[in-house]
């Protein structure tokens, strides 16, 4: 049976489009904007440090557990109903986090935010790429990218601001509005592919569904808690390695023999949708890895409140909305995904050395303005290319199937960065201390004069002797503090440019694939009615 072409024309597709990214940012932004609130939501439930980071941490194992069955759901439910229900979880679990009394309620109604907020994604990104023809699949996913790429970076500086003029649970109600609208508009606009008919409870993967839930939320948790747990010295994050890393196992062993598998694997014999969830795990840890550490760089070493170190990364976000719809224009003229992957990568190597050079314990605001633009150049190259490339070669259900893995692998490796980068950063803090420390014993003469300097300044301002001269130690180690951490910082920088440089190579050995744009006489003529 011929299937229904789902690719829109005219303003139709505009609104479609304009929802589908509204969503996409909506969650994204959620991911992110929380951060900045996490003091004041302390302060307010009378939660510890601990316990007000699962407020992170529920919604991103909501997330992952949820991405890799989106086109599965979507499937059985229709792909209309599946996102209309999605967005409006969303919306009403939004509501709830504004309104939760204790921090126990909103860590579960994080929870099931995350669940909807999963499927927003992935399946904006399905619902845009069937919208345009594949000749125009690189530019429909340059207007995706628009979300992806700018969401992290408005999260902080958003949620800075509504913390300072209003109180947190706003951060969550500014959601309603569009949710009720992307709703509406979804319901009266979007259209549902015509599948394979629903499976019965009977022949639900229930077994697939429970092994993926296990693995990757095991994973996440891992992952998000490892380094405030201390690794593999906690008994719970080893017992939850070992259970995700079974139950990954049996799952895959699961998918491969069921006859209705909840998550088809079999679509990664695709080559070029195998490559792109590699190079979607790299991007992942780029993009969240670069994101996350410099807020924290000049926050807790510089002293910039959130709304400032927010604001810092939008020039960025700038750079990479400007860079989409040409690299999009390039794609559609023929540039092959894999040399403007390559690029991307050097340019972001770039950044990352670059970084590693303006690391001080005083960098002012403008060392980073041009760092940042090469790193929004940088990720406007990687996105769109990475996308066409892993979803160029698949039609009707597997697009789907290929945007929830590439989806959930550029999750994981954000989660794999950010667990990486804290764990690096504490090893390199440990080691660039003790490195300073030995060359500031007591009996250098230059330790000395540096002691009795600041002892003598604190004299100046009318404190003891006995009391200076122990401040002027405290302000001495304090010192040594920021120095190692600077250059732990550095060290991280240049971690990320390495690992991209070693990319290059083998992204330059990709064959590029000829049928990217090109359309079967089928897929013309359905177009053309379609039109």
């Amino acid at each position: 049976m011929q299937q229904e072409s789902l690719v829109e024309y005219g303003s139709r597709r505009v609104i479609i489009t304009i929802t589908a990214i509204f969503c996409a940012l909506l969650e994204i932004v959620d991911s992110t904007i929380v951060n900045v609130a996490l003091n004041d939501m302390k302060g307010n439930l009378g939660a510890t440090l601990n316990e007000v980071g699962w407020v992170i941490t529920a919604y991103a194992i909501g997330n992952v557990i949820i991405v890799p069955m989106t086109s599965w759901l979507s499937a059985q439910f229709g792909r209309r109903n599946y996102f209309a229900a999605s967005i409006m979880i969303f919306t009403i679990c939004s509501f709830l986090c504004g309104n939760a009394h204790g921090i126990v309620q909103l860590v579960l109604f994080r929870f099931l935010q995350g669940l909807g907020g999963g499927a927003l994604l992935v399946t904006s990104q399905t619902i845009i790429t069937e919208s345009y023809p594949p000749e125009k699949r690189g530019m429909s996913q340059a207007i995706y990218g628009l979300g992806v790429i700018i969401g992290p970076t408005l999260g902080p500086p958003l949620g800075g601001y509504i913390v300072e003029h209003f109180t947190w649970p706003y951060i969550f109600y500014i959601n309603i509005p569009i949710g009720i609208i992307a709703t509406l508009l979804t319901l009266r606009y979007v259209r549902s592919p015509k599948f394979a008919a629903k499976k019965s409870v009977s022949e639900v993967d229930w077994a697939g569904i429970g092994l993926l839930a296990l693995a990757v939320g095991s994973l996440q948790y891992v992952l998000e808690r490892g380094q405030e747990d201390d690794w593999f010295s906690s008994p719970a994050i080893t017992s939850l390695a070992v259970i995700s890393f079974f139950s990954l196992f049996f799952f895959i062993w699961r998918e491969l023999t069921a006859k209705n598998p909840i998550v088809e694997l079999r679509v990664l014999k695709n080559r070029n949708l195998s490559i792109g969830t590699v190079l979607s795990f790299i991007l992942g840890f780029g993009l969240y890895g670069s994101t996350f550490i410099i807020p924290l760089y000049t926050q807790s070493l510089l002293g910039w409140t959130a709304q400032q170190a927010g604001a810092l990364m939008v020039p960025a976000a700038l750079t990479t909305a400007f860079m989409m719809p040409l690299i999009g224009a390039a794609l559609q003229k023929g540039v092959k995904q894999q040399y403007l992957i390559a690029l991307g990568m050097t340019i972001f190597c770039v950044y990352s050395f670059w970084g590693a050079k303006i690391m001080t314990t005083d960098t002012g605001s403008d060392a980073f303005f041009w760092m940042l633009i090469v790193r929004g150049l940088g990720m406007g190259m990687l996105f769109i290319p990475i996308t066409t490339l892993s979803l160029s070669t698949l039609k009707g259900q597997q697009i789907g199937q290929g945007a929830a893995f590439t989806g959930m692998m550029r999750q994981l490796g954000g989660s794999f960065g950010i667990a990486i980068i804290t764990t690096f950063m504490a090893s390199q803090n440990m080691v660039h201390r003790n490195d300073l420390v030995s060359k500031l014993q007591y009996d250098n003469p230059a330790t000395q004069q540096t002691v009795t300097g600041i002892t003598q300044s604190y004299i100046s301002k009318g404190m003891a002797p006995d009391i200076a001269k122990a401040s002027a130690l405290k302000t001495l180690d304090f010192r040594v503090f920021k120095q190692a951490s600077v250059l732990s910082y550095m060290d991280v920088f240049i971690l990320i440019g390495v690992m991209f440089l070693i990319c290059i190579p083998f992204i330059l050995m990709v064959k590029g694939n000829k049928q990217v744009i090109k359309l079967t006489k089928e897929e013309q003529e359905m177009a053309a009615a379609a039109h």
